[in-house]
């Protein structure tokens, strides 16, 4: 189990100490264990990087997500002479393929890809192809100041070993129209009562979809008694074994989903434009503050709640990771270092810009935090399964029902 410990948000410091001096960083409070950023280093890297271009390939189905990547890029751009592009991707797996083809076909340097937003069977599928550059992340200045009760150092039981920065914290929530649900369920067998009282007025994203994935994963954990095999390689037999309560559970599910089950939103944009069209009561989202942005920002209805499951949301870091063959790698890791500043995570975590949870320890700033940065990670935390349950999942899920 994840550590349910998050710490408060905290208020915008001066643009001048939190991005650029090295002597406030250097003097956060450190663990025995870390080592103070080599600042000489950092200045060449900052030089090396100015005038370069990073690609930066995140998942682009969220205009408050887009637009927030907007205005970093500013801010980078102005302050570091760094120009940064999203490249808008559905699935970041289609970026692992483009580098696994770079990788094959020997182009081991001048690649179209800078930087990645990625985590879980992505980061596991990178790393063991040996598609990311070198360790970076304890070059970053600002990763003296990240929160390590929180799960930075593994990503889906995968060690991170310096792969990846982290970026934020995500949990599995569902986003609830309280107008019509006024008792939001908060486990699997209220969820199926709930969707079989109320046909066609909920569904999930079609696996392997992100959120779609991700609902799968929730349900097998909350309906495996003993979880411990989920955290270790997945067998034959104890796949079937553990599985077969979940494939019993979504048979009865699907004919009371939208559309009978029959088809499935093609991802987390669409189910969340049909819960404000009123087709759904309820959708998935992997991000804990969402539902209270997109009251604020018009995106969905007033009534609108984000709720978890009582025995534990899925919670994981999402993180940033530099490409074996990126052309800026520099570029990259500056980009990086600023998206992991103060400024930069507690704009993220206010819901009228993302509402994604900082990765930040208030403690390491010597600054006051503030109440109106953003949402706390707020519900109880689930850790993530080794990856090889989701790529088992997706696969025999695709059997059973994406024909």
């Amino acid at each position: 189990m994840l550590k349910t410990r998050f710490s408060s948000l905290l208020r915008p410091l001066r643009r001048a100490l939190l991005l650029t001096a090295f002597p406030l960083l250097m003097a956060s409070p450190l663990q025995a264990s870390e080592q103070p950023v080599d600042g000489l280093r950092w200045q060449q890297t900052l030089q090396e990087a100015r005038g370069q271009t990073v690609y930066f390939n995140a998942w682009g189905g969220s205009p408050e997500i887009n637009a927030y990547l907007v205005w970093a890029g500013q801010e980078i751009e102005q302050q570091y002479g760094v120009k940064l592009v999203q490249v808008k991707v559905d699935d970041i797996a289609q970026s692992v393929s483009q580098l696994l083809a770079n990788q094959q076909a020997g182009k081991t340097e001048g690649g179209p890809i800078d930087l990645l937003w990625v985590n879980g069977k992505n980061f596991k599928a990178l790393k063991e192809q040996h598609l990311l550059g070198a360790p970076f992340s304890a070059e970053l200045p600002n990763m003296a100041l990240v929160d390590e009760a929180l799960p930075v150092t593994e990503d889906f039981t995968v060690p991170v070993e310096g792969l990846e920065a982290p970026w934020g914290i995500g949990q599995l929530n569902l986003m609830v129209n309280t107008e019509e649900v006024t008792t939001a369920p908060s486990s699997a067998a209220e969820l199926l009562a709930w969707a079989k009282a109320h046909p066609g007025r909920f569904t999930y994203p079609k696996p392997p979809q992100f959120h779609g994935a991700s609902f799968l994963k929730q349900i097998l954990l909350e309906l495996t008694a003993d979880p411990a095999p989920l955290y270790r390689e997945a067998t034959d037999a104890e796949f079937d074994r553990l599985s077969a309560p979940l494939w019993a559970w979504l048979d009865a599910l699907h004919p009371a989903l939208w559309r009978k089950g029959k088809l499935f939103p093609t991802g987390a944009a669409e189910t969340k434009q049909l819960l404000d069209d009123g087709e759904l009561a309820m959708a998935i989202s992997f991000n804990p503050g969402e539902a209270q942005s997109s009251v604020q920002n018009g995106t969905l209805p007033p009534t609108v709640r984000a709720v978890a499951m009582s025995k534990g949301a899925l919670t994981n870091s999402h993180f940033l990771a530099i490409p074996f063959n990126a052309s800026a790698r520099a570029g990259a890791m500056v980009a990086a270092n600023f998206l992991l500043s103060p400024a930069a995570q507690t704009r993220k975590a206010d819901p009228a810009f993302w509402g994604d949870p900082s990765v930040l320890d208030p403690a390491r700033l010597g600054a006051a935090p503030s109440a109106s940065a953003g949402p706390q990670l707020r519900f109880k935390a689930v850790a993530e399964p080794h990856p090889s349950w989701q790529l088992r999942l997706e696969a025999a899920w695709a059997e059973r029902y994406g024909r």
